[in-house]
């Protein structure tokens, strides 16, 4: 993976679906930044974790919500502790998934852990675009951070490392981001999701796919990859080339311990 700095800078623009947001754009240097060393202290988010989430990524809320004011404070931190532009590709990556995974558990617990994230309004019904993100002090959406944030900084992984609080979704790891693990734990993510039962394999030739490779096709194929080449660099069973997939319909049912 090249490592270039990334800027991101607040824009006002109109959205397609919302009416208008604030949005980041991603700016982009030819400039190598080799240090690996954290600007954010990510531990207090990790310890959470570590108690919450079991090793399937299942969220234990009716305990977590006993320490939802540390979650708060965590957030707090991340607001007033926003990217900057000598931040590394790692640490800017580390701080926007776990900004958008803390803000979700959050979002659930606020919203005394409904059955499904989707139960939780929005502008035109989208729990998406409600504005609840705090980065230096300006508001932004679940949808802002992804599709302008992350999205635009160009890895594919990212979708196996968001977790929008939904059992088809890829798994909340149980361990903090950071910009020493970033990269690893982004593919651990991925092998996690591809041979998970979220995907169905026990038939290569024709094999059921998540949906999120339906939502996100352009994401999976824009280095000149087939979705089947980047799907088989981490199946541990490889599947067929073919021209149009099965996908398997998602389950937007919360991702809570039973």
């Amino acid at each position: 993976m090249k490592y270039v700095s990334i800027i991101l800078l607040v824009i006002l623009t109109a959205s397609c679906v919302g009416g208008g947001d604030l949005y980041y754009q991603a700016l982009k240097k030819n400039q190598e930044i080799p240090s690996q060393k954290g600007q954010i202290d990510h531990s207090t988010w990790d310890a959470l974790l570590k108690k919450y989430v079991n090793e399937d990524g299942f969220v234990d809320y009716d305990s977590f919500k006993s320490e939802q004011a540390q979650l708060k404070e965590y957030l707090s931190y991340l607001n007033v502790n926003s990217p900057q532009e000598s931040w590394s590709i790692n640490e800017q990556f580390a701080y926007y998934i776990n900004l958008y995974n803390a803000a979700t558990v959050d979002l659930i617990l606020m919203n005394d852990m409904p059955e499904s994230i989707k139960d939780i309004d929005g502008p035109l019904g989208q729990v998406w675009l409600k504005k609840f993100i705090l980065v230096n002090d300006k508001e932004y959406s679940l949808a802002a951070i992804e599709k302008n944030v992350l999205q635009k900084m160009g890895d594919a992984r990212i979708h196996f490392a968001i977790n929008c609080a939904s059992y088809s979704c890829p798994k909340l790891q149980n361990k903090a981001f950071t910009a020493a693990n970033v990269d690893a734990l982004m593919d651990q993510s991925a092998r996690d999701f591809i041979n998970s039962d979220k995907n169905d394999f026990s038939n290569p030739g024709n094999p059921k796919l998540s949906s999120i490779f339906s939502f996100y096709p352009k994401d999976f194929t824009k280095n000149g990859m087939t979705l089947t080449e980047y799907i088989n660099q981490y199946a541990d069973t490889k599947i067929a080339e073919k021209n149009k997939y099965d996908y398997i319909e998602y389950d937007w049912s919360l991702n809570k311990q039973k």
